[in-house]
């Protein structure tokens, strides 16, 4: 193992090219911590957020971006169990994850399903457990509801629409392009609307209201969810493209008996993510081994090039998962 490693780091808050390839030591495992040789990492919107200083690590993680990565179990700390040296996994990360090497929980490790290459491993946790814990766990989506994705090309639209499809709900999606629109269709979605040029709260009032959404937009988007719920309709907000503060019409929630949450993933708890990742291997792995649900993978960098991934996914024209190649 070498002492030191090529990770890429944040050299000041701004845009992509505050993104800069730096040597650091290599990281130890600390107790139920394994270290990952880093084959592939997926690029994620945190990771911008991060990057533009307006989404801090949380105390003890590393200050490096990066959410997730594929690769090789290389050390392993003490308490842990389940997981072997040689092992190839893919791990949803506290942070750090562009750089060659990583520390992780070892129960946020999850196998490389078979018939999945390490790339396509690479683009799982971040989203899956982002879906997961919000679509179904919280947002508690049931076959044959209606279920509103926004933003249905990104890795988390790509992921909503297969998973929701798998468990039988009717998936509608939101893009930005007839091409999106189409791809999110090829994905199992019933109805794709291009919100430059369809209004997608009449159209959702149309098919009687969504039973679910799931919103990463926020802005003005908050009230226009709230017009588009069905009765007893639930709104699940995990990020604000568009801003967190908007004016809201509470009497219209209480009326139509809507249920209105939300959550971010970094923040919780080692033990959370824990319980998402027992349900994840437990319901969606066996999906993702049959090839009924796959990643959608847009585009390969360079960790060296990690710039150029943060301004191909900002400038919005991605379809699926950016990564970054480390190794192998």
């Amino acid at each position: 193992m070498p002492q030191m490693m090529r990770a890429i780091e944040i050299t000041t808050p701004g845009g992509p090219d505050v993104l800069k390839l730096t040597e650091r030591p290599m990281p130890e495992p600390g107790h139920g911590q394994v270290v990952l040789k880093v084959a592939y990492a997926g690029v994620n919107r945190p990771d911008a957020l991060q990057r533009a200083g307006a989404y801090d690590p949380p105390p003890g993680a590393s200050d490096l971006p990066g959410l997730e990565a594929s690769g090789e179990v290389v050390a392993i700390g003490s308490g842990v169990s389940g997981v072997a040296l040689g092992d190839q996994v893919c791990a949803l990360l506290p942070g750090g994850g562009y750089a060659e090497y990583v520390a992780t929980p070892a129960a946020h490790c999850l196998p490389v399903p078979s018939g999945l290459s390490l790339k396509q491993a690479a683009c799982l946790p971040e989203t899956f457990f982002t879906v997961w814990s919000n679509v179904f766990t919280r947002g508690g989506l049931k076959a044959g509801e209606r279920f509103l994705v926004h933003g249905g090309s990104s890795g988390i639209g790509t992921t909503a629409i297969q998973l929701a499809n798998a468990f039988g709900a009717r998936v509608f999606v939101t893009a930005g392009s007839d091409e999106k629109c189409q791809a999110c269709l090829d994905l199992g979605a019933e109805r794709a609307i291009n919100y430059k040029t369809e209004d997608f709260v009449a159209a959702m009032r149309a098919e009687g209201g969504a039973d679910l959404i799931l919103d990463m937009v926020g802005g003005d988007y908050i009230p226009r969810n709230v017009k588009a719920l069905a009765e007893d309709g639930r709104l699940v907000q995990i990020a604000f493209l568009q801003g967190p503060v908007v004016e809201l019409n509470f009497a219209l929630m209480m009326v139509k008996r809507l249920t209105l949450t939300g959550s971010t993933l970094r923040p919780q708890s080692d033990l959370a993510k824990t319980r998402i990742a027992q349900d994840l291997h437990e319901a969606v792995w066996p999906l993702l081994e049959a090839g009924k649900v796959a990643p959608v993978m847009d585009s390969e960098f360079d960790l060296a090039d990690a710039a150029a991934a943060h301004a191909r996914m900002e400038s919005s024209g991605h379809i699926g998962k950016i990564v970054l190649k480390v190794s192998g």
